[in-house]
């Protein structure tokens, strides 16, 4: 198995997911393959959250993302000096710069947004909700890669909707649970108009969202009321999974 970077800290809740999905899977697969690695190799550069939101930039000034590029890019150098194969960076809003911040990296450094598309396609979905972080929901990351793939994905129109899902990333970084689900659920029939069109998934495309919904929070895809949730946490930690075992 191939050796495992993981940009994470921001926040570090999901990166604990990222440790603990990548173990599952090597264990569950090691119970099928003899003398298999029982635990993956894999080292985690865990940023600092504020210190990641305070150098956030400004779209109409490229310049202004310079210092957020660096501190995301600086660590994925520390991975490459490790000697990691192949790494992540647990964190849809930082895909936001996902080129900037891998130029110059020597090793393959996966995108969720493209693994989460991956499964749309494989899911016959047609057109997907975009939720996330305030960044992720106005940035064009994944539209125009869900574009590529034959997807039609959009982001909440309405500003109260936006404002509750990024109320509920900050309630899952500080442990709300409970009745989470019902919650989340909640903003994504009311984002979709109440009604479910044929073809749609709801993209949870913050890595604190899935938490919302423990029983499913290791499934790429799972169904909650009648509504197809894709969890972009999940679909990444598949992918680098399947690479690093390839």
């Amino acid at each position: 198995m191939k050796r495992i970077g993981i940009v994470g800290g921001v926040g570090w809740q999901s990166t604990v997911e990222y440790y603990a999905g990548l173990c599952r899977l090597s264990e569950r697969k090691a119970k099928n393959v003899r003398d298999g690695p029982l635990t993956p190799e894999i080292c985690i550069e865990s940023l600092d959250l504020h210190t990641a939101f305070a150098l956030l930039g400004r779209d109409e000034d490229p310049e202004s993302w310079r210092r957020f590029d660096e501190y995301h890019r600086t660590a994925l150098r520390r991975l490459q000096a490790s000697d990691v194969e192949v790494a992540v960076i647990a964190s849809n809003t930082a895909h936001h710069r996902f080129a900037s911040i891998t130029s110059g990296i020597a090793i393959p450094v996966l995108s969720i947004v493209e693994a989460t598309a991956r499964e749309a396609v494989r899911l016959g979905v047609s057109r997907v909700l975009v939720l996330g972080t305030a960044m992720t929901m106005q940035s064009s990351m994944y539209p125009e890669t869900f574009l590529r793939y034959g997807i039609d994905a959009a982001s909440p129109a309405s500003t109260r909707t936006r404002a509750a899902v990024v109320k509920m990333i900050e309630a899952l970084h500080e442990g709300q649970i409970a009745d989470a689900d019902k919650r989340m659920h909640a903003i994504a029939k009311n984002a979709l108009g109440g009604a479910v069109p044929h073809g749609a998934a709801v993209c949870l495309a913050c890595t604190e969202l899935p938490l919302a919904f423990p029983s499913a929070k290791e499934e790429v895809n799972f169904e909650h009321e009648g509504v197809r949730y894709l969890n972009t946490t999940a679909a990444h930690i598949r992918a680098l999974f399947d690479f690093a075992t390839a």
